[in-house]
């Protein structure tokens, strides 16, 4: 139990990979200061830390470690101040771009999967809401089944207890007479207790109509203000009572939907009676311009999946899309003697023209996922250049720094001669030599040393860059010059 408890226990670097990945890059980028091949495996570790850790420490620290290490380099050995630009460079190129380059790609999976996630529960909800629709239109077909089947029922009843009352009926036929009254009465009962559960507890289920007249909807509309047209093509005939209520619901959906999403447009009513089926077609003229009431608009869709179950379940098929002139057409087909059902559609349709989709809210974890991607996008393109800045001004001040201590005063210059001994010169000279050395040609000879200052340390001058070479020889000054840039 103990050897697992310390295993579980471990340090950080044998849980995160980052931290490993992150101290592979620094190394690597500081070792292509010496060879420029090192810069390709440092980017590749710095970008998987930057892929793999969700942490941001194992880089800062190894990136400071690294910058550290430079500085006091620098500090101590002036002559590689020259390799600052590299390792500038090398610390932003090699290490800081890839490993920012491998978080913003992690962020942005991490936002495509919250975005697949959230189109999975948006196709449920929808799924979930077509269903919903589907059953409240089924609770109102159960509705009007009650209507006129329970009409029926009771005027069975209600005959069967004349006939019991009738004189000269002899008492077997009585007494069937009266078994069928108390039988069509406890249909008309048990047929309400049913249709009392289909209906939803929260929404009272609509009373199904008085009748099932399309003209007079077409009459209430004009009379409410909705400019509807009808016109019906052949002789209605015997058309099934499911069809006709069908029809009427079609009908009566369709012109709610025109008050609702195309106020001040007009509507137009086609119904073609055939000897086999009846087709229902509203169509409305696109919305006139001007201001539309503001305020979300009820609906968003459901009236269309009720449709599309109501004309399923008598048989038909039902159809809707919005016209190129901006209107919109609703079609169902109603054949009078339906074969088999044709299976629901597994969704919602599209919202009718003039009633916009409304954006649904972001769940907390896809607004956390875009959130971090921005900020990892954000800061993928700032601290390189903010690295970039503070260590380029950090170099040049010490380079200026540097320089200052480095300059050879031109008297002291004019009191050197060759043949003197370096101990008498050490006093004439600064305390620093030149950060780098500049390209000259140097005296060949065993024990040859030569020394670089500056002329000057202001940079807008001619003299800047111009630089003094002396060069020593066993102690004793050899040769001395002036080198011009």
């Amino acid at each position: 139990m103990h050897g697992t408890t310390t295993t579980d226990s471990g340090p950080a670097a044998r849980r995160d990979p980052g931290v490993l990945l992150a101290v592979a890059a620094a190394t690597a980028a500081g070792l292509s200061l010496t060879s420029l091949w090192w810069a390709l495996p440092a980017m590749a570790a710095a970008f998987f830390a930057g892929h793999r850790s969700g942490r941001t420490w194992p880089m800062a620290a190894a990136l400071s470690v690294l910058v550290a290490a430079g500085a006091a380099a620098v500090v101590n050995l002036p002559t590689l101040l020259g390799l600052g630009t590299r390792f500038v460079a090398m610390v932003v190129g090699a290490a800081l771009l890839p490993w920012f380059a491998g978080r913003v790609w992690r962020q942005y999976q991490e936002l495509v999967r919250a975005g697949w996630s959230r189109a999975e529960q948006l196709e449920r909800e929808q799924r979930l809401v077509a269903e919903q629709a589907r059953l409240r239109e089924r609770a109102r077909i159960a509705q009007d089944m009650h209507d006129a089947l329970g009409h029926d029922l009771s005027l069975i009843a209600l005959s069967a207890g004349a006939l019991k009352l009738a004189p000269g009926l002899a008492d077997a036929h009585r007494a069937a007479a009266e078994d069928v009254r108390a039988r069509a009465a406890t249909a008309v009962e048990r047929l309400g207790e049913v249709i009392g559960i289909l209906r939803e507890e929260t929404q009272e289920a609509p009373a199904g109509p008085a009748d099932f007249s399309i003209a007079r909807l077409v009459e209430g509309a004009n009379a409410s203000g909705l400019e509807t047209a009808l016109h019906t093509d052949g002789e209605a005939g015997e058309v099934p009572a499911v069809v006709e209520r069908a029809a009427h619901r079609v009908v009566q959906e369709a012109l709610t939907n025109v008050a609702k999403h195309a106020p001040g447009a007009g509507a137009r009513v086609h119904v073609a009676h055939t000897a086999t089926e009846t087709v229902v077609t509203v169509e409305n003229a696109p919305p006139p311009a001007g201001p539309v009431p503001a305020g979300p608009l009820p609906g968003g869709g459901r009236g269309l999946v009720g449709l599309d179950e109501r004309v399923r379940l008598a048989g038909g098929t039902f159809s809707h899309a919005p016209r190129a002139d901006g209107g919109f057409t609703v079609t169902a087909r109603l054949p009078h003697t339906p074969a088999l059902l044709p299976p629901a559609p597994p969704g919602l349709p599209p919202a009718p023209p003039g009633l916009p989709a409304a954006p649904a809210a972001l769940p907390p974890e896809h607004r956390r996922a875009r959130r971090r991607a921005g900020r990892a996008l954000v800061a993928a393109v700032v601290v390189p250049l903010l690295a970039t800045v503070v260590l380029t001004g950090a170099l040049t001040v010490w380079g200026s720094l540097t320089l200052s201590q480095s300059v050879l005063d031109p008297a002291h210059y004019a009191a050197l001669h060759v043949g003197q001994n370096r101990s008498e010169v050490t006093g004439l000279l600064p305390a620093r030599q030149l950060p780098y050395r500049p390209r000259a040609a140097e005296p060949k000879g065993r024990g040859v040393e030569c020394a670089y200052y500056a002329v000057t340390a202001d940079r807008f001058v001619d003299a800047s860059g111009d630089a003094y070479q002396l060069c020593f020889q066993h102690g004793r000054l050899l040769t001395l010059a002036v080198l011009k840039e």
